[in-house]
């Protein structure tokens, strides 16, 4: 059986994008060094670092998305929103629970999502 521990996400940007998800996680990194700041969410661990081999915004943002489980979709949607994470769709119902879309500095696709039951 399989888990998923870790997201990885390799940026040109990385004061822009640490700032951006200290804001979005409501804190400073969990950890930070050699260039990468993580932080552990619920039982995985996100983290972003400088990457030689980036550059620039996501070319195909949608190819992965990454979601953040909330029970509260739209108030952590204008929360984020506030923050200056761009819209890619506004809140709307999916299968009885709400989804809502947003790029980040990088143009990285995330999502809110209500916890599946």
């Amino acid at each position: 059986m399989l888990t998923l521990s870790s997201v990885m996400i390799g940026t040109s940007q990385i004061d822009t994008l640490a700032s951006f998800y200290e804001k979005v996680f409501e804190r400073k990194a969990d950890m930070m060094e050699e260039g990468w700041h993580g932080w552990r969410i619920g039982s995985s661990f996100f983290s972003i670092g400088q990457h030689s081999e980036v550059h620039g915004m996501a070319k195909d943002p949608s190819r992965i998305i990454f979601n953040f489980e909330t029970k509260e979709v739209k108030s952590e949607f204008d929360r984020i929103k506030d923050l200056g994470a761009t819209v890619i769709k506004e809140p709307y119902e999916m299968g009885g629970g709400m989804i809502a879309t947003f790029a980040d500095p990088d143009g990285n696709y995330f999502q809110l999502m209500t916890p599946w039951e």
